[in-house]
């Protein structure tokens, strides 16, 4: 009897319209029709969830279409389109809603929804995406640990046209392309445990350098944290070089374990810099780069082939100063008064999308049985160790 339930809840349960995704063809889920038994849009998110079902989003079997992929020019800018559904961008022709852009703010991320339902409280609490690339055009043979960031933008979720500046050295993909992803996880202040990836295939092109990318390791809290009594950021126990993409709160194949209330963010609080990760490479460094930790104090030495790089051989160090506030972007930043709040996107008692009503069953325990872990901030792990 139980199942019937389940399924007549699937039905009359509304689907949040908002969140966000990246949206061009080139996507896994792109040209998804066939329904799933939850909420599987590219926009929704991904928490407590199994493998399968957040890896690519659970879209590896809704590959795009032949020759289908998202360019990046080495040493540009690459612009794309993130929206609460895909009738707010220019693909709006395959949505089921037709074209929702506001002609008045095209630039607007979530036509005719309140900025919380992009999950942030303002231009300060926008805490960054990344894009991230895997040398292979076999989707079903990459791994969580094969991507590497390529490219922050520290105020991303902001607009719908975000740009993502490209290192002028990334060497050219294998003759079938590369596999790339985006990587968003919002702030604490508005919204719940919440990961986003879609994945997509791409391609780099205007390539003029061979060297390949080095290894990625898992990324470090080392910048600092004043919400959590770090004023100052420890440079020593940064993951210098190419960095993994954040795996966080799903049910499995994590590879970070921060509590509730502190989300790692794609900004200075792990070291990514706003814009082309430029470091990624392997002659980036001058020989091996030390074993980070909190009490470490030699840095890694830059290579002097870093284009843009600072003017001494030492890494550059994380900011000192809060991450809470990112440095604006080369994408126009509208005035957050231009969101106009006309409706709610979330259904009013969404435990996906309000962190007040954590008391309440979620969606996805009902269906899949999955307790929701609400873990508690342990400030002895934390930082890996940081101590205080």
């Amino acid at each position: 009897m139980l199942p019937i339930v389940l399924a007549a809840l699937v039905g009359f349960v509304p689907l949040a319209a908002c969140h966000i995704s990246i949206f061009h063809p080139s996507m896994y889920g792109f040209n998804v029709t066939d329904q799933f038994s939850y909420d599987n849009r590219p926009v929704a998110p991904l928490i407590n969830y199994t493998f399968d079902q957040w890896w690519f989003h659970g879209h590896l079997g809704f590959p795009p279409n032949e020759g289908d992929f998202f360019e990046l020019p080495a040493g540009q800018k690459a612009t794309t389109e993130l929206a609460c559904n895909k009738g707010a961008t220019s693909f709006f022709a395959s949505s089921d809603g037709g074209d929702i852009r506001d002609p008045n703010d095209p630039n607007n991320p979530c036509p005719g929804s309140p900025i919380s339902e992009f999950h942030t409280t303002g231009i300060d609490d926008v805490k960054g995406c990344a894009l991230a690339i895997a040398y292979n055009d076999n989707v079903t043979a990459i791994q969580p640990e094969d991507f590497t960031v390529f490219s922050v933008n520290q105020t991303c979720v902001w607009t719908r046209f975000t740009d993502f500046s490209v290192p002028a050295r990334m060497p050219p993909c294998p003759e079938g392309g590369c596999t790339c992803a985006f990587f968003w996880i919002h702030s604490p202040d508005s919204g719940s445990e919440q990961n986003y990836m879609n994945g997509f295939k791409c391609n780099v092109t205007g390539s003029t350098s061979n060297v390949a990318l080095a290894k990625p390791q898992v990324p470090r809290r080392c910048g600092a944290d004043p919400d959590f009594q770090k004023l100052d950021a420890v440079p020593g126990n940064c993951t210098y070089g190419a960095k993994q993409p954040f795996y966080w709160f799903q049910a499995e194949v994590n590879n970070m374990f921060e509590g509730t209330f502190a989300p790692p963010f794609y900004n200075d609080l792990y070291d990514f810099i706003d814009g082309a990760q430029n470091d990624i490479f392997q002659d980036s460094y001058v020989g091996s780069i030390p074993t980070p930790g909190p009490n470490q104090t030699t840095l890694p030495v830059l290579a002097q082939n870093l284009p843009n790089g600072p003017s001494s051989t030492s890494a550059s160090a994380p900011s000192s100063t809060s991450s809470n506030g990112p440095s604006p972007s080369t994408s126009t930043v509208p005035s957050p008064s231009k969101f106009p709040i006309i409706k709610q996107c979330r259904s009013p008692s969404s435990s996906l999308s309000k962190r007040e009503d954590q008391s309440a069953p979620s969606f996805h325990r009902l269906l899949f049985g999955l307790p929701k872990r609400r873990r508690q901030l342990d400030t002895t792990n934390l930082w890996s160790p940081f101590p205080f």
